[in-house]
């Protein structure tokens, strides 16, 4: 009887940890902010100074997203699909196809793991070139880096992955043209990300990515040097085909300290500039030197994100007021609520 019991009491515990395994898990957030632009300007979208990804509606309450996420894992194969709604996770994040469809999609890939060193990805997958990300949940800051907004958003296709060690893997796949779900002109791109762990909590990506855009060179790294202090650094290259003169490069310095598990400041440092004929965000040729303070105060599943920022540009680019005068600086205040489930 005693041998019945513990073989029945080990039976249900595999069964318990088997369902567990397979069960469906949901996470993602939802976000809104108010952003005012110091010199007053808003053009005729209701956008102020500053053109990078979201938090750009001048002096207004503004949605950011509902962002869900739906996981599952059974024995070796998993699947992610990642949908949002709202004006940062559709037409800000995701190109929309020629028949003006939008599907909200995010992410939608599946993987099988063929052992605990070697695993391929297929699908719709948020890329892996950069330090930032989409969702709001996984930045410090709310504003975004030039960098960030002028690479790639999504990357579609099929990757494999091998980890050699703890601290050395490789990734290399073939995609779709950036932020293309499909790609009418044929799977076009070849990336590459080698990811290293030289010590306990620091982590660097060297990314490479080219095709028919262009060729984008990337370093991503981020150091935990205490619990409450983090270093992170991004740099990018990138070169567009279409143009041999345009393109873009620059770096970002990310520096937060943890004062406490309810609240932290963080700053981030940016040099971007844009090769002679442009690519995006300033004349050719020029720069912008950015200065993004924020605070995180958290409650629970709640972090309250008051921010200010400050761009200065190599030239005159951008605008003093509504009556179009130009100069060379703009700075904005922003107060986001981002709430993680």
């Amino acid at each position: 009887m005693k041998k019945f019991f513990i073989v029945g009491s080990m039976s249900l515990c595999y069964f318990i940890a088997s369902a567990q395994d397979e069960s469906l898990t949901i996470s993602g957030s939802v976000d809104a902010y108010y952003k005012y632009d110091f010199s007053g300007y808003r053009n005729d979208d209701g956008l102020g100074n500053i053109p990078t990804s979201f938090a750009n509606e001048q002096n207004s309450v503004s949605l950011g997203m509902v962002n869900v996420i739906l996981g599952k894992t059974v024995g070796k194969a998993s699947f992610v699909g990642d949908v949002s709604f709202g004006p940062r996770g559709q037409y800000q994040s995701i190109v929309p196809s020629g028949d003006g469809n939008s599907f909200h999609i995010q992410n939608l890939y599946m993987s099988y793991a063929f052992s605990e060193k070697f695993s391929m990805t297929a699908g719709y997958m948020g890329t892996f070139v950069g330090y930032e990300i989409i969702s709001p949940t996984g930045n410090f800051n709310y504003s975004t880096s030039y960098l960030f907004s002028a690479g790639p958003f999504q990357n579609a296709g099929i990757k494999a992955q091998y980890a050699f060690s703890d601290k050395v893997g490789l990734m290399v796949g073939l995609f779709n043209d950036w932020n293309a779900y499909q790609d009418f002109d044929g799977v076009s791109d070849f990336g590459a990300q080698l990811s290293l762990s030289p010590v306990d909590g620091w982590d660097a990506y060297i990314n490479f990515l080219t095709g028919s855009t262009g060729t984008i060179i990337d370093l991503t790294t981020a150091y935990q040097v205490t619990d409450a202090f983090k270093v992170g650094l991004n740099a990018a290259d990138f070169s567009d085909f279409g143009d041999s003169d345009g393109g873009y490069s620059g770096g970002a310095l990310y520096v937060q300290y943890g004062f406490s598990d309810a609240f932290a400041l963080g700053a981030r440092g940016e040099y971007y500039k844009e090769k002679e004929t442009g690519w995006a965000f300033t004349p050719g040729d020029e720069s912008v030197l950015g200065l993004t303070l924020s605070a995180n105060v958290k409650a629970g599943p709640l972090t309250v994100i008051p921010e200010f920022r400050l761009d200065n540009g190599s030239t005159e680019m951008f605008y003093k007021s509504m009556d179009l005068d130009l100069t060379k600086s703009a700075s904005q205040f922003s107060l986001a609520l981002v709430y993680a489930f």
